[in-house]
């Protein structure tokens, strides 16, 4: 139901029609370079590559797809690391990037080298690369938009945010702050990082607490929302409505709450099987097909009504998730 969902709401910045294939990809090799992957979302990203591309490379699609992260999220240790995937010859490197323009060095030289180069996630903005993103800022955005409707008179807010430097950390929380533009009777009265992991975040919302006056809500970027409300509950304050990402472990604590209490919120965040996008983006430019440079992929959002459904379907100490077949990847290249 949910991969149903997120195909059917995909679309492409630029629509355009899925040629037949033009060349045999079997000799090709593609590389994920990836920046980190110190929280569940991260684990779940590289599962959901690994799960893919050992099947395209069994069938025959590909003659490799090694995935590659690098020991801390630098951006020089992950331009290395792209400049040494140039050096083994790969034909596609598909990129979760630490920073959106200073890797573009490395990048370009892939491009130049004639190797495809897809990020997605941490996306780059060198021209040369392909870009598979999440609006980000409307995903910050709509969190606010929710609280509104639940709280007319608004309230102080807690801003939990990712991973310091991050595209993706600044997209979504600029697209907070925008929302609280939008709703002033919201005032966001402090700011933390949690990294998009439960423990990160607890520690440093537990740190903040002290300092904060009530907090109404919890606006946050997944992986945090368990933690905060750990946090909350050691230090004896009432439970905020606490925005969640779409983990196992939030959804869990989320429905223990709805029957105990009707506690109510949302959980949005982008599916860490975005991944498997970018592989086979990369496959179909490798095998002779038009893709546009940019394109733009839906969140996924779980909502009231469908967190039990959720739920059931996300693994233990996983993330809600969506993997993509080739055949999927070319309607979200058509806009279909």
């Amino acid at each position: 139901m949910l991969k149903k969902t997120m195909i059917a709401l995909a679309t492409a910045a630029v629509t355009l029609a899925v040629l037949p294939a033009q060349a045999d990809t079997s000799g090709k090799k593609i590389a994920l370079s990836n920046n980190y992957a110190g929280n569940s979302w991260r684990q779940a990203m590289l599962k959901s590559w690994e799960k893919v591309t050992s099947k395209a490379v069994a069938d025959g699609v590909v003659a490799e797809a090694p995935a590659f992260t690098t020991a801390e999220n630098q951006v020089t240790e992950q331009a290395a690391q792209i400049q040494n995937l140039i050096l083994q010859g790969y034909d596609a490197i598909v990129i979760n990037a630490a920073s959106p323009d200073a890797l573009n060095g490395a990048v370009k030289q892939a491009c130049d080298a004639g190797i495809v180069v897809v990020s997605f996630d941490g996306i780059v903005t060198e021209p040369c690369a392909y870009r598979i993103a999440v609006d980000f800022k409307k995903m910050g955005a709509v969190q606010v938009d929710y609280l509104a409707d639940k709280m007319a008179d608004g309230g102080n807010l807690l801003e939990i945010r990712g991973l310091a430097g991050v595209f993706v950390d600044d997209e979504i929380s600029a697209g907070i702050h925008q929302g609280v533009e939008k709703h002033p009777q919201f005032k966001i009265v402090g700011s933390v990082h949690g990294d998009w992991a439960q423990d990160v975040a607890q520690k440093a919302v537990a740190g903040i607490l002290p300092s904060l006056p009530e907090v109404k809500a919890v606006v946050t970027q997944g992986g945090d929302g368990y933690g905060a409300a750990q946090a909350f509950k050691a230090a004896g304050r009432p439970t905020p409505l606490i925005i969640m990402g779409n983990r196992q472990d939030e959804l869990a604590w989320w429905k223990e709450q709805k029957d105990a209490n009707g506690y109510e919120t949302m959980s949005v965040s982008i599916a860490p099987g975005v991944s498997t996008l970018a592989f086979w983006v990369a496959q179909m430019i490798l095998d002779g097909q038009k893709v546009p440079q940019d394109l733009t992929v839906p969140f996924l959002q779980i909502n009231q009504d469908t967190l039990e459904e959720s739920l059931a379907t996300t693994e233990a100490g996983g993330v809600a998730n969506v993997e993509y077949s080739l055949e999927d990847a070319q309607a979200v290249v058509a806009g279909k």
